[in-house]
């Protein structure tokens, strides 16, 4: 059995993992994790003890097959907790997260797999990220960055960089949501706003940050 510390240091990892395409530092996974770096040590040593990290000094940390399935277990069930809270319990998308770190930690394989079946088996979560499947497969959707698009482009909103409470809160407001359908009308050559049309309604500006922090496929 691992601890609750020990699975949120492995979910951090393969995150960053997954973001680098390698090993990650120390200094990385502090920053993640919202400690200090000796602290981070320790705790790697006690994950490599238990063989769920290959961790060498000045090379950086990489999961091993065993540490990847147990992280990615802990992604699942954060995951089809967020969609739980959203579709049944009427959650807002912006309200869910603390909730589901908390629920992630409860260890039973059986009620994992009944809210999947509950939830009719999604592939992603309220924000648009994938739900990895019984067996952590990941069905990854080929998106890209609003503000990679190009003027009179259109595309579909898949999903969300940036997580946060107020941000999610602000697209709300402005009626930006998955499956969302938006026409780049305009971009500023100045600071690279963008103007766009959300499911052909009245058009508005966005800033070039938040547009980097959209997800979106195009749409033929």
């Amino acid at each position: 059995m691992n601890s609750l510390t020990e699975e949120n240091y492995l979910k951090a990892i393969y995150k960053l993992v997954a973001g680098e395409k390698g090993a990650v530092t120390t200094n990385a996974i502090a920053q993640k994790m919202n400690t200090k770096a000796a602290s981070v040590t320790d705790m790697l040593k006690k994950l490599s003890d238990k063989k769920l990290i290959n961790y060498e000094k000045y090379y950086g940390v990489k999961l091993t097959i065993k540490g990847e399935k147990i992280a990615l277990t802990i992604i699942r069930k954060h995951r089809l907790w967020e969609m739980f809270l959203v579709e049944k319990l009427e959650f807002g998308w912006d309200e869910v997260h603390d909730l589901a770190e908390q629920l992630e930690h409860i260890n039973s394989e059986k009620l994992v797999e009944q809210i999947d079946k509950f939830l009719d088996y999604p592939k992603v979560d309220p924000h648009g990220d994938p739900i990895p499947d019984s067996n952590g497969k990941l069905q990854i959707q080929k998106s890209a960055l609003l503000s990679t698009f190009k003027k009179n482009e259109v595309c579909m909103m898949t999903g969300v960089v940036d997580h946060s409470p107020t941000f999610l809160q602000y697209l709300a407001k402005t009626e930006l949501t998955l499956g969302s359908t938006i026409k780049i009308n305009d971009i500023n050559d100045f600071d690279r706003s963008l103007q766009i049309a959300v499911n052909k309604g009245k058009a508005f500006f966005i800033s070039n940050e938040v547009a980097k922090n959209i997800l979106a496929t195009a749409k033929q």
